[in-house]
């Protein structure tokens, strides 16, 4: 593990054999895994897992995610709840996040997939294709109110 100057890792976080730039905040309850890099002023929240990806400068992912074999810009927010499916039963995939992207919280991104230069994916979405650049990218279904059973 190699961690660089003013970094601060909280409580109960777990790193190994990972690169932390300078300026980062990890934690508290963060897990760092193998072949992750966290560029400077990055921060990786509460309850976030990071594995084999490279988070690029200043970007954030708060809490509750789970962010693997994953390449995430500069100046990118991943919110709370986010995942990337990376891995379909037999093969492991690549998710790329481009620069100043927005991921609304509790989406899933189904590697292999790609989020263009400042896209704005929406809550709750599964994104199973790339979003493109600049644009805001939502798949939800429309809210449908039923009767109970008795």
């Amino acid at each position: 593990v190699t961690v660089a100057k003013n970094t601060e890792i909280f409580a109960f976080s777990y790193l190994e054999d990972c690169s932390i730039a300078s300026d980062v905040r990890i934690g508290p309850y963060a897990r760092i895994r193998p072949q992750s890099k966290l560029q400077k002023g990055s921060r990786i929240g509460n309850f976030v897992e990071i594995k084999n990806s490279v988070i690029g400068d200043d970007s954030k992912i708060n809490h509750l995610s789970y962010i693997g074999d994953s390449e995430i810009g500069k100046n990118v927010n991943i919110g709370a709840g986010t995942i990337t499916c990376n891995y379909d039963g037999k093969n492991k995939y690549k998710t790329v996040v481009a620069e100043g992207a927005f991921i609304g919280s509790n989406s899933s991104l189904v590697a292999p997939v790609k989020v263009g230069k400042e896209a704005i994916i929406g809550a709750g979405t599964t994104l199973f294709e790339d979003a493109p650049a600049g644009k805001i990218t939502i798949n939800q279904m429309p809210i449908k109110n039923l009767k109970k059973k008795k």
